[in-house]
């Protein structure tokens, strides 16, 4: 029997993240062995308590990371994906929305042959401004790493073990979970699971955090960004040349030639902001560059908690 690793990043989650775990374990309990491992972002809340509580009163089956600091979703699913052991990973969230249910539902795919299974929900119960995100995080990553357009992925998944090998050697900052499982196997699928409503509080996705985002995906796998560049680039040349030829004919030939202030201002806006935007899109990799060669962690762990409750210290990919 296959045995289930389930990650959930934590953050801001006290108030939900016991019932999460008590409905995993009622859940699964005699059908797969299993763990979960809790990773506590630095949220600002208790939940670090919380978590502990859940490994002293579940001992094996519960496992708690601490960060240093917070480093985002996609950095603590890193640091749960090298602390699991499982056949099965499973990355879920901690806000009581996503039915353990659907563990069965993920792991039957995988049991199918698929080497990653997404759950599609057929009704989102987040904002209008949640939804706005994840569709246009959609459409990136299916412009920019060539996710397949018919895939649907959500937070909610579950991936075989060479996967997740092969995720974690990637070790340099600014971890992208989508882009990496895209770059490590094509034999993916969604499957319908449904979605449930927040049980406490609301997303904490701003709008600033999901800009973050979607630059750290297409700036980490792909080069696409820049491709586009030259080619508007390309075309603005071009056009400018056009225009200047037919500017320079009709003066030869004696046709009145517009002057105009307003329109000629309006180009040199245009094309301005378009170079000081791909001047910062160059500077935003050559930043990522600099921090890549410094070796910047792409985590730090404070504490690990065990059902020993040792605190242990390490940083990604190293042991102190």
């Amino acid at each position: 029997m296959d045995k289930l690793s389930i990650i959930i990043p934590c953050y801001r989650s006290e108030h939900t993240i016991q019932g999460v775990v008590e409905e995993i374990v009622a859940e699964l309990d005699g059908s797969f062995e299993f763990e979960i491992i809790l990773v506590n972002d630095a949220s600002p809340d208790n939940v670090w308590e919380k978590i502990q509580a859940l490994v002293a009163d579940h001992g094996n089956r519960v496992k708690g990371i601490r960060f240093a600091k917070n480093f985002g979703q996609h950095a603590a699913l890193m640091a749960g994906y090298r602390l699991s052991q499982g056949d099965i990973v499973i990355q879920m969230d901690d806000d009581g929305q996503t039915d353990p249910k659907g563990i069965f539902t993920l792991v039957d795919k995988i049991h199918e042959g698929y080497d990653v299974a997404f759950a599609r929900y057929p009704e989102i119960k987040q904002s209008v401004f949640r939804r706005f995100g994840s569709a246009v995080n959609r459409k990136m990553c299916v412009a920019l790493i060539d996710m397949p357009p018919n895939l649907k992925p959500t937070s909610f998944s579950a991936a075989r073990r060479f996967v997740v090998e092969q995720i974690i050697r990637y070790e340099r900052p600014y971890p992208y979970i989508g882009g990496l499982l895209f770059q490590s196997t094509s034999n993916m699928c969604d499957v319908e699971i449904q979605h449930r409503k927040r049980a406490y509080g609301i997303s904490n996705y701003t709008i600033g955090k999901l800009l973050k985002l979607w630059l750290n995906g297409f700036t980490a796998f792909s080069v696409k960004p820049l491709e586009f560049g030259i080619i508007v680039g390309v075309l603005a040349a071009l056009a400018g040349f056009v225009y200047a030829i037919i500017v320079t004919m009709r003066k030869l030939l004696g046709f009145p030639v517009l002057v105009g202030w307003s329109s000629l201002i309006s180009i040199i806006l245009m094309l301005g902001g378009f170079i000081l935007i791909m001047l910062g899109l160059v500077g935003e990799y050559v930043g990522r560059i600099y921090i890549s060669i410094n070796n910047a962690p792409q985590y730090v762990i404070k504490d690990i908690c065990e059902n020993t409750n040792a605190p242990e210290e390490e940083a990604a990919g190293q042991t102190e």
